[in-house]
């Protein structure tokens, strides 16, 4: 297989997940947040304790990309931001309630899709 078809089937694949996530996401309760803000909340939920730089370092994007994103998730109510009592100046990122139950959606979702898949 060359270069070429096999660029073009990724392509192909990541932008049809991409579309399939945005459409599952306007047809649910949660349609107040984005893919991006969907993924940010992905890492968040995956990693313990998670800063800001290290949601940055994952989805390999700014840091003021990411901190936009985590005031709009703050303000919805998905994610809280805790300083750490050992040093004031790091912030720990959590999911609240809310930014869980999402999140083990968003997972059940990816694993639905993965099953769906396997079977074609």
């Amino acid at each position: 297989m060359d270069y070429q078809r096999i660029n073009e089937y990724l392509t192909s694949i990541f932008n049809n997940v991409l579309v399939i996530e945005e459409v599952s996401l306007r047809g649910s309760r949660f349609k107040d947040i984005s893919i991006k803000e969907m993924h940010t909340i992905d890492v968040i939920g995956k990693v313990p304790d998670v800063t800001p730089s290290q949601v940055s370092k994952e989805l390999m994007v700014t840091l003021g990309t990411v901190t936009t994103s985590l005031n709009n998730l703050e303000r919805k109510g998905y994610i809280e931001r805790i300083r750490s009592e050992h040093d004031r100046r790091v912030v720990h990122l959590h999911l609240t309630k809310k930014g869980r139950l999402v999140h083990r959606l968003h997972k059940r979702f990816h694993k639905a899709m993965v099953e769906k898949s396997s079977m074609v």
